[in-house]
């Protein structure tokens, strides 16, 4: 009891500790820095564990030393050779030469490689999206790389390791790699037969503890699949039966993932690469088999961007950034969770003023509270400057897509949310291609007859609760 009321008492101290750290060490955006001060302030001690778990950024630089120099020295090599001047590159499609600054950005920021020999195949459904990659799994020669945030122990995730395993026990190298945070429920058995049949399994920033992980962040949120280097996937399905609409409480899962072939295969097989040598310390060799020659008869020009903690650039929110500001007609944006900073936030509204169509949509249920309403907050100050808004009707969606103009877009991992942009490793695809974008664009306005518009008129006869609701998770987004 003494040392409890000892506690109790050493409570204002150690809050003044820990808003020092806060302030002198951290050097956060100061809106993050508020934020967290103000939950120091009002829930003093558990205010830190919060911080402890969601926030502490302290040991960052030391985490990913190590992965920043992999990186950067295996990019350099890997881009010995390749186009590194915006004056070299030749379009396919003269029009696309109004982004070549963008392109120009993204090389220079991410060291993102243009290239315009793919072919790009959208999924919007879960079954049709791992039907083709089962497809590719079995037709499999050399070898198999996947990184999933999220593998569950359900149908779809141990038929997924099953196919593997009996293709590494025929000789296919089969490497997999998961989130130490997506994969914490899994049991310790669970990727037991791909082991035994000779594939390699890493789990990234794993654990200390059994089905106990506190640190939220520095999650590797990205999904990549590629198929002896010529065929590669990436979007936003996980692995699990819940992203084939089997999940009662969410029910119809709608997404966005791209089936790649061309050149760009190269750039999602190094992100792989870098990742797996991280998480894993296999010293693997970026060997010429992983990067055989493309004999690609596609036409769609694409730049792979990642970025993630270890980053020196936000670069994939740049790239969004860019894009709206490059917008002369339209933006279409999807994603679950819309808690933008204020660079994407001024970005939006001076689009919608300037006359530019800005449309967003995000679901019309929450599966994190504190988020959904965060988004709905941001979603009423953007109505203001006639930003247009929906709520998707059909299930959850989960689609992680930008399109400007009908003319370029952007496919990937990263959600609209400081948390993608900062603490999440993210990689997104940016194509530079009228036809794909176009076929984006018609997905979005099919979504829109099973959604409900967010009016402005809707918007302010909200509840009180709901107000009270959107004020506290608007004051916690920064941290969100």
């Amino acid at each position: 009891m003494r040392f409890i009321n000892s506690f109790i008492d050493a409570l204002p101290y150690l809050n003044l500790l820990f808003a020092l750290l806060v302030i002198f060490f951290e050097r956060r955006n100061p809106s993050a820095t508020w934020a967290w001060l103000m939950v120091l302030l009002l829930i003093p001690g558990i205010g830190f564990i919060l911080y402890l778990t969601f926030g502490q950024n302290l040991s960052r630089k030391k985490m990913f030393d190590f992965k920043i120099a992999e990186d950067r020295f295996h990019k350099k090599l890997l881009l010995q050779g390749k186009q590194l001047s915006e004056d070299t590159i030749k379009f396919n499609d003269r029009a696309m030469t109004n982004y070549k600054d963008m392109m120009y950005m993204n090389l220079i920021n991410s060291q993102s490689v243009f290239t315009q020999d793919n072919s790009v195949k959208i999924y919007t459904d879960g079954h049709d999206k791992f039907r083709e990659l089962f497809k590719a799994i079995e037709e499999a020669k050399d070898h198999i790389h996947m990184v999933y945030y999220i593998i569950k122990n359900d149908s779809l995730g141990n038929k997924i390791i099953d196919t593997l395993a009996r293709k590494a026990s025929q000789g296919v190298e089969v490497r997999f790699l998961y989130d130490g945070m997506g994969g914490l429920r899994l049991p310790r058995k669970f990727f037991n037969r791909l082991k035994n049949a000779g594939g390699k399994v890493a789990c990234f920033f794993p654990s200390l503890l059994p089905f106990v992980n506190i640190r939220v962040n520095y999650r590797n949120h990205r999904k990549i699949a590629v198929i002896d280097g010529k065929t590669a996937f990436v979007g936003g399905f996980n692995i699990g039966d819940e992203y084939l609409g089997e999940n009662k409480k969410f029910g119809y899962w709608r997404d966005t993932h791209l089936q790649i072939t061309g050149s760009a295969v190269d750039s999602l097989q190094q992100r792989f690469l870098l990742d797996w040598r991280y998480a894993s310390e296999e010293k693997i060799t970026f060997d010429k088999k992983y990067f055989p020659n493309k004999y690609s008869k596609g036409q769609i020009g694409i730049q792979i961007v990642s970025s993630g903690p270890d980053s020196e650039w936000e670069q994939i929110k740049n790239g969004y950034i860019k894009m709206i500001h490059s917008a002369k007609k339209s933006v279409y944006i999807q994603t679950p969770y819309f808690i933008p900073d204020e660079s994407i936030l001024e970005a939006l509204k001076i689009a919608s003023l300037s006359g530019v169509d800005v449309r967003i949509m995000i679901p019309n249920k929450p599966d994190h509270p504190f988020v959904y309403w965060a988004s709905l907050c941001y979603i009423g100050e953007l109505l203001k400057s006639g930003v247009r808004s929906y709520t998707y009707n059909k299930g959850f969606i989960h689609s992680k897509t930008v399109v400007v103009d009908g003319a370029i877009s952007s496919v990937g991992t990263a959600n609209m949310d400081v948390r993608s942009f900062k603490l999440n490793f993210e990689v997104n695809a940016f194509i530079y291609d009228v036809n794909i974008s176009k076929e984006l664009e018609e997905i979005f306005e099919e979504d829109i007859k099973v959604s409900t518009e967010i009016t402005r008129d809707l918007y302010e006869k909200r509840s009180v609760v709901i107000k009270f609701k959107e004020s506290i998770s608007r004051l916690l987004s920064p941290v969100l």
